[in-house]
């Protein structure tokens, strides 16, 4: 009888023991369209790829991307999307969760925070289902700007975010999180926002200030495959053995191949040093992972070094795309046309951002004006910034536009030297009830 008892208490042990380590769960997200940004579903689509191939099984990873690259006219290799030259599919088996458009913030949030009833009858209606005994693992990549990141329909903001984290952590929705972030001024999603004693440790691609990179222009595709930040992670997580890599050296690694941005942490950083990158990407298959040849590291390497800031991408791929065709034919003269149409939107754009920031000062004459057009200010009027770059959506220009997004840090220092949303909001109007809306394709 006592023999049994032991037994049997030996077995519930083991249960318990089970249950404790919990599992892993994902959410990986694109926030763009259009196959100029190739790059951002392609990043996605190779992270499930090193999920899946760990062991996560896809009833736990959650994936949003707008899904126009695969069946898209443009796609030399039908049904087929690469993270690299001359790589392999990708897309192959990826879960087709949320897309189109149902890729928003608003399901993005209600996903993180487990929301099952608001997402009935939207995509695949699968949300965290994560408890306090398990791991998640958030990866993002798309345009950013000050205090916000992109979405094909909408933006999120560096409050809105980080007061969903919060509401996780009160709901014991994870053990601990790691989140890395691609994306133009990244650095403003989670810098004097994300605490450290949350359980929490994240990198991202630039700091709260510059832009992230392109990466693997690819003639073929007549696109860029890959973003730095993004391909230095993921090209770590192949070649290492991350069942024995702490999510600092990962960090480090990262940081070193990103030439062009400062790759940042944040968070408890103590997480970085004590936790395997496979407590949160997965158990590395048979417990090991094969290590690219040096050859082919450094054909990676050479292939990174042409890099190309997010903002520039468009009228980088333009301008190659002219370079390499014939003189005189009719297909030159159409690109040329557009490169000179987008380059005089990206004018427009920025001149039409300076005369705002002018316009907002005509009542109040501070001296302000050129210090807020030359100089980046820390943003901490989060309310401010949401609603003046709100009217700037809906009055000027798609706030999701890169263009635009490169100059929102003037509104944000207009709101940061004390500007009420209300003065901006009429410059807003002043400046562009005269132009309409630019409803620039892109």
């Amino acid at each position: 009888m006592r023999l049994q008892l032991f037994i049997a208490s030996i077995a519930l042990l083991a249960v318990i023991g089970t249950a404790s380590a919990g599992q892993n769960w994902a959410v990986l997200v694109a926030g763009s369209n259009g196959w100029y940004n190739y790059r951002h579903q392609s990043d996605v689509c190779h992270a499930y790829q090193i999920l899946h191939k760990n062991g996560i099984p896809d009833s736990n990873i959650i994936v949003m991307m707008y899904d126009d690259l695969a069946k898209n006219k443009q796609n030399p290799t039908p049904g087929i999307i690469i993270n690299h030259p001359n790589g392999q599919d990708v897309y192959k088996g990826v879960p087709h969760d949320y897309t189109g458009n149902t890729v928003t913030p608003k399901n993005f949030i209600n996903v993180l925070l487990g929301k099952k009833d608001a997402m009935k009858g939207v995509g695949s209606g699968k949300v965290l289902e994560s408890g306090p005994d398990d791991n998640v693992f958030i990866y993002f990549t798309d345009h950013g700007a000050t205090g916000l990141v992109a979405f094909p329909n909408g933006v999120l903001y560096a409050k809105d975010l980080n007061s969903t984290i919060a509401q996780m952590h009160s709901e014991n929705k994870y053990k601990e999180m790691v989140i890395y972030i691609e994306a133009c001024e990244s650095g403003s999603m989670l810098e004097g926002l994300l605490p450290d004693n949350i359980n929490i440790y994240a990198t991202t691609a630039s700091n709260a200030e510059e832009s992230s990179y392109a990466c693997y222009y690819d003639s073929k595709r007549q696109t860029y495959l890959g973003d730095l930040y993004s391909v230095n992670w993921m090209e770590d997580s192949d070649a290492e053995d991350i069942s024995k890599e702490s999510l600092f050296k990962q960090f480090q690694v990262t940081k070193q191949k990103t030439t062009e941005s400062h790759v940042m942490q944040y968070g408890d950083l103590t997480l970085g040093a004590k936790h395997t990158v496979s407590e949160f990407q997965g158990a590395t298959r048979n417990g090991k992972q094969q290590s690219v040849s040096p050859v082919v590291d450094r054909m990676n390497t050479l292939l990174k070094r042409e890099t190309t800031a997010t903002v520039d991408v468009r009228i980088s791929i333009l301008s190659k795309r002219l370079a390499d065709l014939p003189a005189n034919s009719e297909e030159r003269l159409s690109i040329k046309r557009e490169l000179a149409y987008t380059v005089r939107q990206r004018s427009i754009i920025s001149s039409t951002i300076d005369s705002i920031a002018k316009k907002s000062f005509e009542v109040n004459r501070s001296g302000y004006s050129d210090l807020v057009t030359s100089q980046r200010m820390k943003l901490t009027q989060h309310d401010c910034y949401k609603e003046a770059t709100q009217r700037i959506h809906a009055k000027c220009f798609d706030i999701q536009n890169e263009f635009v997004l490169n100059k929102l840090w003037i509104v944000a220092n207009l709101c940061e030297v004390g500007l009420h949303s209300f003065t901006i909001n009429n410059a807003v109007d002043a400046v562009c009830d005269v132009l309409g809306r630019q409803q620039f394709e892109y």
